[in-house]
């Protein structure tokens, strides 16, 4: 008689996934495996697949009840067809509303980027699609309508700042009561186009600027070009200039800017336009580069990264993740600047206790107004670098029982002699600095389960809203493009 043998990995969970290869809907196992969490699946016609899905296993299991209860939105536009992730409208079985919507006004680029899930390029410049205002003004309102009061809505392409209307699609969403509106750019027309930043210092949309690193090979590989950071240090010093604000975005790639990750934030954080610095991870939709699935670099590689190249500034344990939509798709934290120091305010509050919705309904001693002012930042309709944001970080702090900073006392960050709280908001922001990760899926690591709590949607001219995981992976940008 011989002795039984366990499996090398636990079985976590069952949920559904894509063939990397022919995008069949498949059953999928989520294994922790040597601390790693796996998705495993196999298609009938092409077989077994794996690859990483989060690289910290006991994080992974942690961080469950950070899932807040899904909000309804007040409209939805499909109905159930042939299920999840079919029938996306939003369909009525989608667990929550749009927390961020994204219009892709236009295809033609200015780059011909190795890594671009929008596969965009110069060679859509004469062929390529570019909204009319008609269809936006459509799109927007078909927005508010499901939202209400819907609160960030983010112009992106291809390269945005190539459609001759931008500036008057982001007064349009101003005009409709969306407070806070995005561009999301690579900088180039920027850092020459007198025109265009004019029109940006008037309107004062928030820059989301691709900004991967300083390295030249880093440019090379995920840019095609070398010499793209100069140019974007001038498109920041000019946005800087006219007092636009800046979250800088960074794909990060594992072998290629990893390295890059410290000072990127360090290089924020005394940049006078940059109010914030997102991190996304590459992830395997239409243009990539080659690389293993199961060595993908997720967020907490980035995390520890960062914990190690700031040399502790900022750490893995000040980040919680962001309870909107599934707990594992994105960590935030926000950091009070007081001169050269940078206290992230996890440090002083629990926030891990108001955001554990698993705990947080029978908990004595839960203040709601905390509560309510977390799940604002903790969100992503999160308004980085906007007034609200830091009034929202501020109020928090005051209410809890903090140590006090020395900019409490007088603000050393601006050379001011004020306190914080005899700021103004405009100036106030200035003391405040997100630092945001995000892990979107791709058909080796979609899961229906996520995909099912997505609260970053594309809006599409037809009026429908597609999750941004499911959008591209699932086979709705190819059929977009083709009837474009």
């Amino acid at each position: 008689m011989t002795d039984k043998t366990n499996r090398p990995a636990i079985f976590w969970e069952f949920t559904r996934s894509l063939c990397p290869q022919c995008k069949k809907l498949i059953d999928a196992q989520i294994l922790l495996r040597d601390n790693r969490v796996i998705m495993r699946k196999r298609c009938p016609d092409h077989g077994w697949f794996e690859a990483l899905i989060f690289s910290d296993a006991q994080l992974y299991t942690d961080i469950a009840r950070y899932n807040k209860p899904g909000t309804l939105p007040l409209q939805f536009a499909t109905e159930v067809k042939d299920g999840c992730p079919f029938d996306c409208g939003l369909c009525t079985e989608h667990q929550q509303h749009a927390c961020l919507g994204l219009i892709e006004i236009n295809n033609a680029c200015n780059l011909d980027c190795p890594l671009c899930f929008a596969n965009s390029g110069t060679h859509l410049a004469q062929t390529g699609f570019q909204l009319t205002f008609d269809q936006v003004n459509f799109m927007l309102d078909r927005f508010v309508a499901s939202e209400g009061n819907p609160e960030v809505i983010q112009f992106s392409g291809g390269e945005p700042t190539l459609h001759p209307q931008l500036l008057d699609f982001v007064a349009l969403a101003k005009d409709k009561g969306i407070g806070y509106v995005m561009v999301n750019t690579n900088g180039i027309r920027i850092a020459t186009d007198d025109k265009l930043l004019a029109g940006l210092e008037r309107l004062k949309p928030h820059i989301y600027l691709q900004f991967d690193g300083f390295d030249a090979r880093t440019n090379e590989l995920l840019r095609g070009k070398p010499d793209l950071i100069e140019t974007k240090l001038h498109a920041l010093d000019r946005l800087a200039q006219a007092d636009v604000r800046v979250i800088l975005v960074a794909a990060i790639e594992r072998g290629v800017n990893e390295h890059e990750i410290g000072r990127i934030v360090e290089f924020g954080l005394k940049h006078p336009a940059v109010f914030g610095v997102n991190f996304q991870m590459a992830f395997r939709a239409q243009r990539h580069l080659p690389a293993d699935p199961l060595e993908r670099i997720t967020i907490p590689d980035v995390l520890k990264n960062l914990e190690t190249q700031t040399r502790g500034l900022f750490k893995l344990s000040d980040f919680a993740p962001v309870p909107c939509c599934m707990p594992t798709c994105s960590f935030v934290t926000y950091a009070l600047l007081d001169g050269d120091d940078v206290l992230p305010i996890t440090r002083f509050l629990a926030v891990e206790q108001y955001l554990d919705y698993l705990k947080n309904r029978t908990m004595p001693g839960i203040n709601d107004e905390i509560l309510r002012t977390l799940e604002r930042l903790w969100s992503s309709s999160a308004q980085v670098g906007s007034d609200g944001a830091a009034l929202d970080v501020m109020n928090t702090l005051a209410r809890a029982p903090i140590a006090t900073t020395r900019a409490s006392e007088r603000c050393v960050a601006c050379h001011s002699h004020l306190p914080l709280s005899g700021h103004a908001p405009r100036d106030l922001a200035r003391h405040i600095f997100m630092v945001n990760t995000r892990d979107f899926m791709d058909p080796w690591t979609f899961s229906v389960k996520n995909a099912m709590k997505c609260c970053v949607e594309f809006l599409i001219p037809d009026g429908r809203a597609i999750p941004f995981c499911t959008y591209n992976s699932v086979g709705y940008r190819e059929r977009m493009t083709r009837a474009s």
